[in-house]
């Protein structure tokens, strides 16, 4: 029972920092388009002009860019976590931040990298469904035509803090006892990143290969290119 009760406590106190941490990086957290567009145009050797030229490129290029893309901010995570979990139970509030961060700015290069930006705001919301639909929290149709814009993200955060809090509140636990905290924590949090990114990759590709079927694009690399383009570096 005590036992019970402690996890309980544990995932109210995770999901209100998970809470405070996605509503920090939503108002501030946002990578340059740009610069990242260049990047990955250079790094992979892209034929493409814009963000939507990626609708172009296929799944055979984008898919091995896109898993090292959460690969790397997995592993980013986990050293964030080796790091922080020196101090046990104590960081937890700032981890959940530092990881909402690494979290978001991860899902914002897979939107991207699968073709859809992010400037409007009905883009913009589309991001936080997709965000949600990877935490596991299931955003229907109703819910999204009944809410106004400026309430849509608070809500969807929520709700996704608080699954979050709950889902990671048992793995977290060991972190009470600060002499083992450190590689546990760098263990969990590359496995609760890796497994977020793969979700949502997921879901990008869905609407991808969604938006290829609808209007039909033709694509301007031979699958048979596609290994030799995507071995690129790290994104």
């Amino acid at each position: 029972m005590n036992g019970q009760r402690r996890k309980g406590a544990l995932a109210q106190l995770l999901g209100r920092a998970a809470q405070a941490g996605f509503q920090r990086a939503y108002q501030q957290i946002r990578i340059d388009e740009l610069r990242y567009f260049e990047r990955v145009k250079r790094a992979h050797r892209l034929p493409i002009e814009t963000w939507p030229d990626m609708f172009l490129l296929g799944p055979e290029v984008i898919n091995p860019i896109a898993e090292r893309t959460i690969g790397a901010a997995a592993k980013i995570a986990a050293l964030e976590g080796m790091g922080l979990g020196l101090g046990g139970f104590l960081t937890v509030v700032p981890d959940m931040g530092i990881l909402a961060a690494i979290t978001l700015r991860m899902l914002q290069k897979l939107s991207l990298l699968y073709g859809f930006q992010y400037r409007t705001e009905e883009e913009n919301i589309s991001l936080w469904v997709a965000a949600a639909t990877a935490a596991g929290v299931d955003i229907g149709r109703d819910f999204l035509e009944k809410q106004a814009v400026e309430k849509l993200v608070p809500r969807i955060i929520d709700s996704m803090a608080a699954k979050v809090g709950a889902e990671v509140a048992e793995k977290w636990a060991g972190r009470i006892v600060p002499v083992l905290s450190a590689g546990a924590a760098g263990a969990i949090n590359y496995y609760f990143v890796r497994g977020w990114g793969r979700r949502a990759q997921k879901h990008f590709l869905a609407r991808h290969l969604a938006v290829i079927d609808r209007h039909g694009f033709r694509r301007v690399i031979h699958p048979s290119q596609a290994r030799l383009l995507a071995s690129g570096s790290t994104t």
